[in-house]
């Protein structure tokens, strides 16, 4: 028995730029979790919630969804797990006590700033081979793609 392609035969998947941004993301981001997950032990989600907050400071667990595109269950499962190693600090607001504020801690800054060091080790790999022109269109074509998207598109 044949398998039937797409309806729309001119349609190729490879060819999609969404499809092809998901799969570039996804592998740049599992190349560099085995980098720091190997000398860490973080997760993507766990993180994405550190670099957050040591480029932000302390923030509440919807602004890290926010800025990370990752919705509340990861974010809140990641906190958890980075809370309990000792890696972040949540602390209530004073006005409002539905309101938690999340930071890192000692423990997690020495952390982020170790993995730092890495992730510019990543970027250069990542952007190897590419002119300084084609990394300014490239990072010009991401933004206005972002642009157009705000807030939208959670993992």
């Amino acid at each position: 028995m044949q398998l039937m392609s797409s309806e729309a035969p001119d349609f190729r998947l490879e060819d999609f730029l969404p499809y092809r941004l998901s799969v570039a993301a996804n592998r740049v981001s599992r190349r560099f979790a085995d980098r720091y997950g190997a000398a860490f032990g973080l997760s993507i989600p766990e993180w994405r919630v550190m670099a957050v907050l040591g480029r932000f400071g302390r923030l509440p667990a919807r602004e890290i969804a926010a800025r990370t595109a990752m919705d509340k269950v990861k974010v809140s499962r990641a906190v958890r797990q980075l809370q309990a190693r000792g890696f972040l600090e949540r602390a209530a607001d004073a006005a409002d006590a539905r309101l938690h504020w999340l930071a890192l801690s000692k423990a997690g800054q020495g952390v982020h700033a170790a993995i730092v060091p890495m992730a510019r080790e990543m970027e250069a790999e990542v952007v190897q081979g590419l002119t300084t022109e084609e990394l300014a269109v490239l990072n010009v074509a991401l933004g206005r793609i972002a642009e157009r998207f705000p807030g939208e598109g959670v993992d």
